[in-house]
């Protein structure tokens, strides 16, 4: 009788693993390490050239029009970039005149802040809950002092940002010149395959070009009901406000709060309670309205981003290039994800930095 072959006796040893395969996610690891490292370390140089991109975005589609129009590519850009420099300029003399003005009223502000908060320290000794040491820390100096070093740190920033506009101008003027070449250069460089590569790069343009615009037209009409709301009430600088209220509304989530915050607070001091109660409710109505309701169904579910990434990059953006990094937390992410979706592979990453639709049941975890 023919005997079977016996199979080999297991040796117990478990597969190993090569050293290019393990030593890959240490490879991107460290390259994403020193990728943030230098995104910090640069932030004087990368802002501006970030904030010159999206602005040579959303400028594209007027230089495109102009010259369907008839008009010279060099004359269409030249109009374009006038028109960029008359906006920009606009803005920036409402946003240093409201700070003057703001800046001018502190004072006064932090005063009637600490006698509002002196009458509620003696309520409380009337009541005979205890207040020991309250009196002599509240000193009307102390308090523009550390009202005045906020504010200060904020204008300072503020200011250092718009040192960067003449750089920005220019960054966007070229980034609209090489766009205009930038399909001939596709088709020279790609050889046989210029249609495909060129369709990509023209629809991921347009997407986010479609995105900048419908959150940028949204911000703006945020900042304009919130300075009408405000002025209709009779508090003070509501342009200051609505201005504010424009620039926070690029940060979601946090943003709508953060601006009303201070507004509620010196509505208190200057109008009373009641009005800075109007004041509230109006902040929480436009913010319904207009960022759960509007915004969502201009947007479309495909432009969304999960809740917990838009925390998440907030934090991110907001340490690696501090306020101005806040500000383009979600627009830097949105763009990030309408990339993957177009670089076959990476797809995956684009629908996880998206909004998901709640399932009717919860997954549930095989216990061990």
């Amino acid at each position: 009788m023919t005997e079977l072959p016996s199979a080999p006796a297991p040796t117990g040893d478990p597969p190993r693993l090569s050293v290019q395969s393990a030593g890959r996610p240490l490879l991107t690891a460290a390259s994403l390490v020193v990728l943030v490292a230098g995104l910090k370390a640069a932030a004087d140089l990368f802002v501006p050239v970030v904030l010159a991109l999206f602005l040579a975005l959303l400028t594209l589609p007027l230089v495109a029009r102009l010259i369907d129009r008839g008009v010279r590519p060099g004359l269409a850009v030249l109009l374009a970039v006038l028109t960029d420099v008359a906006v920009v300029a606009a803005f920036l003399l409402l946003l240093s005149r409201a700070l003057a003005e703001f800046a001018g009223a502190l004072p006064g502000y932090a005063e009637a802040l600490l006698i509002k908060v002196r009458a509620g320290v003696l309520w409380l000794e009337g009541r005979g809950l205890p207040s020991a040491g309250w009196q002599s820390a509240l000193q009307v100096s102390s308090v523009v002092d550390v009202a005045g070093g906020i504010f200060a740190e904020t204008v300072r920033r503020v200011t250092s940002f718009l040192g960067y506009t003449l750089l920005v101008i220019l960054t966007t003027v070229f980034m609209i010149v090489e766009a205009l070449v930038l399909p001939g250069k596709l088709r020279q460089a790609l050889g046989g395959r210029p249609r495909s590569v060129s369709a990509q790069v023209l629809q991921i343009t347009r997407e986010i070009q479609r995105y900048l615009a419908i959150k940028t037209f949204v911000s703006f009409v945020t900042g304009v009901v919130v300075g009408l709301w405000l002025w209709f009430l009779g508090v003070e600088f509501p342009l200051f406000w609505g201005l504010v209220a424009f620039l926070f509304n690029y940060v979601p989530l946090i943003g709508s709060v953060v601006a009303s915050i201070p507004t509620v607070l010196v509505t208190w001091v200057q109008l009373g309670s009641g009005i800075a109660i109007l004041v509230a409710l109006g902040y929480l109505a436009v913010n319904f309205v207009i960022g759960n309701l509007a915004e969502p169904h201009w947007m479309g579910r495909r432009f969304g981003l999960s809740t917990l990434v838009v925390f998440l990059s907030l934090g991110f953006w907001g340490w690696v290039w501090g306020p101005v990094g806040a500000l383009l937390a979600v627009p830097l992410t949105m763009t990030l994800k309408i990339m993957l979706e177009h670089i076959e592979g990476l797809g995956w990453i684009a629908v996880l930095l998206g909004k998901g639709r709640v399932t009717e049941s919860v997954p549930e975890v095989a216990a061990p």
